[in-house]
């Protein structure tokens, strides 16, 4: 009955009061009361589909997993006096610091006091009602908490601050030295390189969560994308796939070349025979010569039979064969 009671009032609500406005008027996150007291609006969606993108390919090679950390919207608690007293990053990470709170359980706050360890680099996506406090220009009123970047400059010291603007794709960068935050300039590239976790940051124009958009992530020191676990499944799946078709190729040259050793057995097969049938020829010419040869022999035979019936009647009528030759 409530549930009904309520979406009718949702509707009854976005009829009167927005039905009128075109979409580009409709209120925002960032317009819309939240359930924090003072808190003007949540983020919308793109920043925690962002900030998980920065989670995921947060890898620095130079640090085992098991101490790497980094965290989402979660409140940071700065004050061990204070315990009240916390900021919420949009992303941070850590390293040299467990995942897991007490080495089993995941982690429900970064308390800094309890982990001994500050984030190596924070990021917030800048958003309409957090951009002066992001960038610190805002100014606290007497008995307030500190800002956001007085607590990241000079109360954790963190060495690494980064806002990113996505409407107007700009970074913004800072490193810590003497105490403060000094701009951070890119490479030649348009990446912001960190030797402590030999990470660069920077802009990559993609798909990601079904959406193509350019998108803030981590390189590695050769300047090679950190990959998500459904890159690195597509890049095994065309590793594989390139492996497969290397494989056809090498067994289509294979065959070629037994093709054309068949051709060439074939083609020696055929000088056999037509050699076979040369001295098959020969052997035919050989025979006809013996058999003149044996006709000659028996002609000579028969010649000398008659020779020798002619000398006998010779002799008989008393005629010296010998004398007539």
């Amino acid at each position: 009955m409530s549930k009904s009671i309520f979406t009718d009032n949702n509707k009854f609500l976005a009829k009167t009061k927005y039905s009128h406005l075109p979409k580009e008027s409709l209120p925002t996150m960032y317009d819309l009361p939240s359930e924090e007291i003072g808190d003007s609006g949540m983020p919308d969606e793109f920043h925690f589909v962002q900030c998980q993108l920065l989670k995921q390919t947060f890898q620095p090679a130079n640090y085992p997993k098991e101490e790497i950390y980094s965290a989402i919207d979660m409140n940071l608690y700065f004050d061990e006096n204070h315990t009240n007293w916390y900021k919420r990053p949009d992303w941070f990470g850590v390293v040299g610091e467990s995942q897991f709170y007490a080495k089993e359980d995941l982690k429900h706050s970064y308390v800094i006091w309890q982990e001994e360890v500050v984030p190596i680099i924070v990021v917030e996506i800048l958003s309409p009602s957090t951009e002066k406090d992001d960038l610190g220009r805002s100014v606290r009123g007497s008995n307030e908490p500190p800002t956001k970047w007085e607590v990241y400059e000079q109360i954790l010291e963190i060495p690494y601050y980064v806002t990113y603007n996505h409407v107007t794709n700009q970074i913004r960068a800072f490193r810590l030295e003497d105490g403060k935050y000094i701009p951070f300039l890119p490479d030649s590239q348009g990446r912001y390189f960190i030797p402590d976790i030999e990470l660069s940051l920077g802009l990559w124009y993609g798909k990601y969560e079904r959406a193509t958009c350019f998108w803030l992530r981590w390189f590695d020191k050769q300047g090679n994308l950190i990959l998500i676990p459904e890159e690195l499944h597509e890049k095994e799946l065309a590793k594989k796939q390139q492996e497969l078709m290397q494989k056809d190729q090498e067994l289509v040259q294979k065959d070629q070349e037994l093709v054309q050793k068949d051709q060439e057995l074939v083609q020696k097969d055929q000088e056999l025979v037509q050699k076979d049938q040369e001295l098959v020829q020969k052997d035919q010419e050989l025979m006809q010569k013996d058999q003149e040869l044996v006709q000659k022999d028996r002609e000579k035979e028969a010649l000398a039979k008659q020779l020798e019936i002619l000398n006998a009647k010779l002799k008989e009528m008393g005629i010296n064969p010998d004398a007539l030759k």
